[in-house]
């Protein structure tokens, strides 16, 4: 037996491999599930229910999916271009806090609809500049940018906590630690009132599409996708590698530090260390489940959503532990994995 690299992958194939991967992750948390000692088929309702059973519900699960397709697309377009960006929790850190001092220092005293587009212009600066770094070691020095990403997270969550606790701490938090507030007129509105979901979710949305159309149908798409298929054949070809991989790293940290400015001006209006829930890590998941496409990230970054909404009211309802959902998610990412050698390779005898 041997395994065979397909000359073409089928679009069934295609289609039907993040479905199976899916498929095989739930099959693998519902046996946890039982055994923690609840009905397997009842716990899925309640994720369902708790998802998707109310208002409330359906809101809070389409105003987490805002961040996750921003951070599944900063890594869908890093590893289609083969830079591994493992940094989008630190780069979404940076730009949180980026534009909690620019909406309180800065731009504090400008209408909404001239603060707004600022503030996200900073926090994607910020996320590029936390990218672009270690590209440069990458480049300068062939440093593996997964390491470097990687410990800049570190690094990120440090220097934000630093700063909320001394520059910009909240005078009127009564010791906690905290950044100061964006500014009223920089909080993102409502598409429904009096609930949490904002237009943030619209504008990552739209940037999926527009993601989509840079990568499909413009140079800079196919010198990408050139670099991360073959970097030597694509050098040979005329391909700037460094400036391609440059504009990569900028989109691509720029979407991540625009993840944390929409958490921020769309949820808490507020920076703490406890600002996202792994939201760049859940992002890599995001991102293979939707086969780096930009608009499968839109609805890969839904079902994280569902289950880290839909685990919360199962949990409380059937007392069986929240991670659940964590783990499931991670077990999506390995059965992807594997489904995606199988997707590339056949077995022969």
């Amino acid at each position: 037996m041997r395994f065979e690299r397909r000359e073409q992958i089928p679009p069934a194939l295609a289609v039907l491999t993040p479905l199976i991967a899916v498929a095989i992750s739930l099959a693998l948390a519902g046996g946890l599930i039982a055994l923690a000692g609840a009905p397997v088929l009842t716990a899925f309702g309640k994720i369902i229910t708790g998802a998707f059973g109310s208002k409330l519900a359906v809101t809070e699960t389409l105003a987490r999916t805002a961040p996750l397709i921003l951070t599944g697309l900063a890594a869908a377009v890093a590893f289609r271009a083969r830079l591994w960006n493992i940094g989008a929790e630190g780069q979404l850190y940076l730009g949180a806090i980026a534009v909690a001092a620019a909406s309180a220092h800065l731009f504090g005293g400008l209408p909404g609809f001239v603060q707004i587009p600022l503030l996200f212009i900073t926090g994607a600066l910020a996320g590029m500049i936390l990218l672009l770094i270690p590209l440069w070691l990458r480049l300068r020095f062939q440093v593996d940018e997964v390491v470097t990403t990687l410990l800049l997270n570190f690094v990120a969550v440090l220097f934000v906590s630093m700063l909320i606790d001394t520059v910009l701490k909240d005078p009127l938090a009564f010791g906690w630690p905290q950044s100061v507030p964006v500014a009223p007129e920089a909080e993102l509105p409502r598409i429904i009132p009096r609930s949490r979901l904002h237009i943030g979710l619209l504008v990552a949305v739209v940037l999926a599409f527009i993601v989509h159309f840079l990568q499909s149908r413009t140079a800079f798409g196919l010198q990408s996708r050139a670099a991360g298929l073959n970097p030597s054949g694509a050098a040979f070809a005329g391909v700037p590698l460094g400036r391609t991989l440059v504009l990569v790293a900028m989109l691509s940290g720029g979407l991540a530090g625009l993840a944390g400015a929409v958490e921020v001006m769309g949820i808490t209006s507020y920076v703490t260390t406890e600002l996202s829930p792994g939201y760049g890590y859940s992002g890599i998941v995001v991102a293979m489940l939707a086969g780096l496409n930009p608009l499968g990230v839109v609805l890969a970054a839904l079902f994280t959503a569902v289950m880290f909404v839909g685990a919360d009211a199962m949990s409380r309802s059937l007392a069986v532990p929240s991670y659940i959902a964590d783990v499931t998610v991670a077990l999506s990412l390995l059965t992807m994995l594997v489904a995606i050698f199988f997707t590339q390779y056949r077995i022969r005898r």
